[in-house]
């Protein structure tokens, strides 16, 4: 449907004014969208390095602990997030490129157009001019009724009254060439103004939908973006869902655990009388001049004497001589 041509006339024919302006106005918000995108590139390019150092913060965290494991899981989502806002600054990237070359082949057609509608601005001016000397015309005209008439009811002279009449036959011609002119210049100024009309409501249709297409790529990165957002969310969700209490306690107690065997019970008996068996061979050691198997205590050259009564047994005085 032809909008711009049923609805930009009007009485002082500013249509084609409004509708150049307009036009004009496209490659101005082609450059507005440019930067806008540029703006939320560099937006999700500043997220995407707070993730990446965010996730270099897990990597840092405490490797002690029962919690430590649960850091790896943080690492990894945060790098996955760095990447899903980088891989969108990389697509906004390409699409302002995108935008920029379409700007360049708009100013290209607007330059053609502004050749192609020079005609119809020279008619808006023609008809402007025309239609201010119009009134002009037609109240020199009345003028000349109005005297005439006048001097027809002062009764004057014959002569008097034939000039008047020639006056307003000249005022009656003029004005006559004046509606002539403007007739002829309105004629021209529809059809140009209608075919001008039509012109500019191409360029916007196809500059709306030019525009439209960028909106789309943009639309349907982010929402790319956001899938992969949220698959990483639910990855992260689910993975520490799968980390159970149990699981972390034993992790840590199989990695840093420090032995299974428990110390066993002793035998006071046994542990006793091996002990005074360890005392008899030291004191035979040094009887002989040998070493022996263990330190000796301070004050081993003195009398070592063990009287020791156990239950069902009974041992002598030991001295180092024998």
């Amino acid at each position: 449907m032809s909008y711009f041509g049923e609805h930009f006339w009007g009485e002082k024919n500013h249509g084609f004014e409004v509708l150049y302006h307009s036009v004009k106005q496209g490659p101005i918000s082609t450059k507005e969208l440019a930067d806008f995108i540029r703006e939320r590139a560099t937006i999700e390019e500043t997220y995407s390095k707070a993730m990446a150092k965010l996730s270099k913060l897990a990597s840092n965290g405490t490797p002690m602990g029962t919690f430590a494991p649960l850091w790896e899981v943080f690492r990894v989502s945060s790098d996955k997030l760095a990447l899903c806002h980088l891989e969108l600054t990389r697509k906004l990237q390409d699409l302002i490129k995108d935008v920029l070359r379409y700007g360049e082949e708009q100013l290209k057609t607007h330059k053609k157009c502004k050749e192609e509608v020079v005609s119809t601005l020279d008619a808006v001016q023609v008809l402007s001019g025309v239609s201010q000397l119009l009134p002009k015309s037609r109240e020199n005209y009345l003028n000349r009724c109005m005297d005439q008439e006048r001097l027809r009811r002062e009764s004057t002279s014959q002569k008097e009254m034939d000039k008047a009449e020639t006056k307003t036959k000249k005022a009656a011609e003029s004005l006559r060439r004046s509606v002539e002119k403007y007739n002829s210049a309105r004629a021209d100024f529809e059809q140009k103004m209608l075919d001008s009309a039509l012109r500019f409501q191409a360029m916007e249709e196809t500059h709306l939908r030019h525009m439209k297409a960028l909106l789309g790529s943009y639309a349907h990165s982010v929402e790319d973006t956001h899938v992969q957002i949220g698959q990483v969310h639910e990855e992260f969700k689910q993975n520490i869902e799968n980390v159970s209490v149990e699981m972390l306690l034993r992790k840590f107690a199989e990695s840093k655990g420090t032995g299974r065997e428990k110390p066993g019970p002793l035998d006071f008996e046994a542990y006793s009388a091996a002990a005074l068996q360890e005392g008899n061979d030291e004191t035979f050691a040094g009887s002989q001049g040998l070493s022996p198997s263990r330190t000796k205590p301070a004050g081993a050259g003195a009398r070592a004497t063990c009287s020791c009564r156990f239950p069902g047994a009974r041992f002598r005085d030991m001295s180092r001589g024998g």
